[in-house]
């Protein structure tokens, strides 16, 4: 016997599920989750506002048919989209800034995954003299599984689907310890893509792969995105306050004996 997923809740949570969410499905979806996976208050509010109990399990993937005993977990990793609005990429980033700004908020990026995740590396693999790279090697340490994750800042296409299940193989071939580990799972993140024909692509591969799209962009509403200041809005006002600081310095600097008081 154990308490219910709510009373191993802090009070903080508790307010702000009680002040954010509507209906007892989203409320125990929450509830759910942040125990699990031991979420601080300030993550529970970002992925309420983000509405996490609508992108969880909603990328395209073979995992049905692929890893039939696992397909329920291991689409509950895959997100449509994922926000990376934390980046600060503008609009027209390459597929190497993608992958620089990644690694550069390796934390946060994690945090977006879910528990569990640990980053191997940019994963260099030589192969008939001829060397390889895949984008972002990971490791699931609960799951025992390698994910490989290839990053398109474009539209994906079919073909990209088979780019990622080469990259599958190679891992299961050359990294993984088949002793220890499970078959490793392929995910393709990209701006946007064809769901009918990536998942005729994704139902020709015998490895384990999902595709899902990203978004750099805030999760804001337009008309709050206008309340926020942009940053020469705020250098302007702290230019302003300094300069007025400055000003009431030189009129009403005391002098003296009043100026060492």
């Amino acid at each position: 016997m154990v308490q219910q997923p709510v009373a191993q809740l802090p009070r903080g949570h508790i307010t702000i599920l009680m002040d954010k969410l509507e209906t007892r499905s989203d409320l125990d979806f929450y509830v759910t989750e942040a125990v699990r996976n031991g979420w601080s208050r300030a993550l529970l509010d970002r992925f309420i506002h983000q509405g996490l109990h609508v992108t969880q399990g909603s990328a395209a993937t073979n995992f049905d048919v692929t890893v039939p005993d696992e397909s329920a977990v291991l689409k509950e990793l895959a997100r449509d989209p994922y926000r990376l609005d934390f980046l600060c990429l503008d609009e027209h980033h390459a597929e190497h800034e993608l992958e620089e700004a990644i690694v550069a908020n390796m934390v946060r990026f994690l945090t977006e995954l879910g528990v569990g995740f640990a980053f191997v590396g940019r994963h260099p693999v030589l192969i008939g003299g001829e060397e390889y790279r895949i984008d972002l090697l990971f490791y699931h340490l609960k799951l025992h599984r390698y994910f490989v994750f290839e990053l398109k800042t474009k539209d994906v296409r079919p073909e990209h689907v088979g780019k990622l299940n080469f990259f599958v193989s190679v891992v299961d071939q050359m990294v993984r310890d088949k002793e220890r580990d499970d078959p490793t799972i392929g995910f393709l993140i990209g701006t946007r893509h064809n769901k009918a024909a990536v998942q005729l692509a994704l139902d020709a591969s015998n490895n384990p792969l999902a595709v899902t799209n990203y978004s750099t962009y805030s999760t804001l509403s337009p008309a709050d995105r206008e309340l926020v200041p942009s940053e020469e809005d705020l250098s302007r006002v702290v230019q302003e306050a300094i300069d007025a600081v400055d000003a009431v310095g030189r009129t009403d600097a005391p002098s003296g004996p009043e100026r060492l008081r």
